[in-house]
């Protein structure tokens, strides 16, 4: 397989940085982003160049677009855009939740995708291929009680995304993806010590790379799951 250029965001931990560490195993040259100052230094020292990482925190737009210019400045446009920054609500009943905690998960899951996409994605057009995953969730296509923030900004994500896929033109995709129930810290704060059940992000890494590298433009607008 030849190497692709991939960028994603939310790679300090869970998911993301377990993504970062397969796609790099492969071949793959990573562009990633984070709030995690600290956690971004040390991606940085520990890959090294054409691999990039920056302290970016996707829900202020400012923040976006100055970390757009830069991946672009250093290489192609993305082969392969991950959108998988994401927050989840404390759990609790809907009229429960703070004004401030619901407004916190809409900046970071719904704005945040937008603006990653408002700036990287006209370069993928220009170039007439690429791929924008956009995480999605279980409780992006279901729901359940004490989430429904989180419910709310996936279900969200699926529509955007989908309607995205409409706007694209031939070659490129967009999926709105179930990455599936991983042992993260995010999943214990909903499953408590259930979560240790469920496979690592490490061990969810290895199908899941392999999956995200093989959609192309024939999955356009579909909803997936890895498996």
């Amino acid at each position: 397989m030849s190497s692709k250029r991939v960028v994603i965001t939310g790679v300090s931990r869970g998911l993301g940085l377990a993504m970062v560490e397969r796609f790099i195993e492969l071949g793959h040259v990573v562009a990633g982003c984070a709030r995690s100052a600290v956690a971004v230094q040390h991606l940085n020292e520990r890959f090294g160049s054409p691999h990039d990482f920056q302290t970016v925190d996707v829900s202020d737009d400012t923040h976006v677009h100055r970390w757009a210019r830069q991946v672009l400045a250093e290489g192609a446009a993305p082969d392969l855009l991950v959108n998988n920054a994401a927050l989840i609500n404390s759990k609790a009943f809907l009229w429960q939740v703070t004004a401030e905690e619901f407004a916190r998960m809409v900046d970071v899951n719904i704005k945040g995708v937008f603006h990653v996409i408002r700036h990287l994605v006209p370069s993928m057009i220009e170039r007439d291929q690429g791929v924008i995953v956009n995480f999605s969730s279980g409780w992006g296509r279901s729901t359940a009680p004490e989430v429904a923030p989180y419910c709310a900004t996936k279900w969200a994500i699926e529509g955007l995304t989908k309607a995205l896929a409409e706007e694209l033109p031939s070659g490129l995709a967009a999926v709105p993806v179930n990455p599936g129930v991983v042992h993260t810290e995010m999943l214990e704060t909903c499953f408590g010590t259930q979560a240790a059940s469920y496979p690592s992000p490490e061990q969810w890494a290895r199908r899941a790379v392999p999956f995200l590298l093989d959609l192309d433009s024939q999955h356009n607008g579909q909803s997936l799951s890895v498996p």
